[in-house]
């Protein structure tokens, strides 16, 4: 049996590289929008919209992708090596198709950014952008699928170098061909997509020679050969990965709907908003790195059938990300007023996106612990009670709330966010009450 500070020392050792490469990802919608603030308030509220839409759609895939982690840790758990191998095939045909079709969602519904009433500058900027961004789709997806598998093997540095890599490699080309360098054509916010484009190319590529040529792997007969598909195997990933998928959407398509309702306040606005949910993103893409290792840590106790060391390892992994989040929330109260700066020089933004820090910084514990909380339930295999949650949090509760303080107490876009931490509120505790009933339950799964 381990000791709590066991538990706290693993859950590191497993979180640290995918907090940094989780940073890495979320780095390239952070160096986008530093580079194109440079173009002003208008494009970088086109590219808020733009990435709101293609966040919704990834998510999705992502939730499938989240499926493959815990049953291989399970396998690893259970002394079943053999199977993961089976998982690999199963899980990469199953993404890859999935991938296919919401690259397709996604470029078809950039046609229809006007129905949402936004400034007709916005839906011009963000349109072609959201077709290039589409493109990516698969490949972000083949490498999330890869990186899930071997981070269910407890294999957690690759994604992490690639990951920084890749935001290296869309820093620079991003550079060269938004603003026109080494005799580039200047493409504006167009050369944003196209970097990141390229870069989530390189991450694919990666990933997949990685786990080819690593001896690592060499026993586990990995293969993407359609005769080695296995129902009961898909099955059990669409079980997982679609109640996750709407997790995620009904989360992400909260905080879209509600950018959505802060461009009917104006661009100013939804710049601000930008600008606030990208720091915000920063935090959280940190914690999903602890609740990634929760999610493991909790999934081996379960292949091991040890309720002790499970229930240990899911508040283990709830502590620590409160901790982490605790910390963020105090960086964006200090320096409120500084970093909106580094996105943009229009007085008339900066202030507002400073006043969406503070609320940012109340709501980051309870964003910690949700997040967290997924994360370990998904560990129990644990994901049609997080659903609903989620829903309740986010539809029922948050953007209702976030509604009327915008648009009947005039809160505006602060009124917009408070309805969003009352919803991260709702979640975090029903979510912690439900691990708590859960673990104590039998975990064989």
């Amino acid at each position: 049996m381990q000791s709590i500070k066991e538990h706290i020392n693993n859950t590191i050792v497993l979180s640290y590289p995918v907090i940094i490469g989780q940073a890495g990802i979320i780095m390239m919608g952070v160096v986008d929008n530093l580079l194109v603030g440079g173009l002003g308030a208008s494009a970088l509220a086109a590219a808020s919209i733009a990435n709101s839409l293609f966040i919704l759609i990834f998510i999705l895939g992502i939730g499938i992708c989240t499926a493959v982690t815990p049953l291989v840790a399970i396998s690893v758990g259970a002394q079943r090596k053999h199977e993961c191998g089976t998982i690999f095939t199963n899980g990469h045909i199953v993404n890859i198709v999935i991938s296919f079709l919401l690259m397709l969602i996604t470029y078809f519904l950039a046609d229809f950014f006007s129905v949402l009433h936004q400034p007709a500058q916005v839906v011009r900027l963000a349109a072609p952008y959201t077709k290039i961004l589409s493109l990516s789709m698969i490949p972000v997806l083949i490498f999330q699928t890869n990186k899930q598998f071997i981070e269910g093997l407890s294999v957690m540095r690759p994604g992490m170098v690639i990951s920084i890599t890749a935001n290296i490699i869309n820093a620079l080309v991003g550079w060269t061909l938004i603003y026109g360098k080494f005799g580039m054509p200047a493409l504006g916010l167009n050369g944003a997509g196209i970097a990141t484009f390229c870069s989530r190319i390189f991450m694919a590529f990666s990933i997949s020679l990685y786990i080819y040529y690593s001896p690592k792997f060499k026993d586990l007969n990995l293969s993407l050969r359609i005769k080695h598909i296995k129902y009961s195997i898909v099955k059990k990933i669409l079980s997982l990965g679609v109640p996750s998928a709407t997790q995620y959407f009904f989360e992400v398509g909260a905080f879209t709907s509600a950018a959505i309702m802060v461009g009917w306040l104006g661009t100013n606005q939804l710049a601000a908003h930008q600008i606030a949910l990208n720091l915000a993103s920063i935090s959280f893409m940190c914690t999903l790195g602890i609740s990634t290792a929760g999610s493991i840590r909790v999934s081996i106790g379960v292949g091991q059938k040890n309720i002790t060391e499970t229930r240990r390892a899911g508040f283990v992994a709830i502590l620590l990300g409160e901790a982490l989040m605790a910390f963020f929330g105090l960086i964006f109260i200090v320096f409120r007023n500084i970093l909106p700066a580094f996105y943009i020089k229009d007085p008339a933004v900066i202030p507002i996106a400073s006043s969406l820090l503070i609320i940012a910084a109340l709501f980051q514990i309870f964003d910690g612990t949700q997040a967290v909380g997924i994360g370990i339930l998904r560990g129990l295999t644990d994901v049609k009670g997080p659903t609903l949650v989620t829903f309740i949090a986010y539809w029922i509760i948050g953007l209702p709330v976030g509604y009327l303080l915008a648009f009947h107490y005039n809160l505006g876009v602060q009124g917009v966010w408070i309805g969003l931490m009352f919803g991260l509120i709702t979640s975090a505790v029903l979510l912690t009450l439900r691990f708590n009933h859960k673990s104590k339950q039998s975990v064989a799964f």
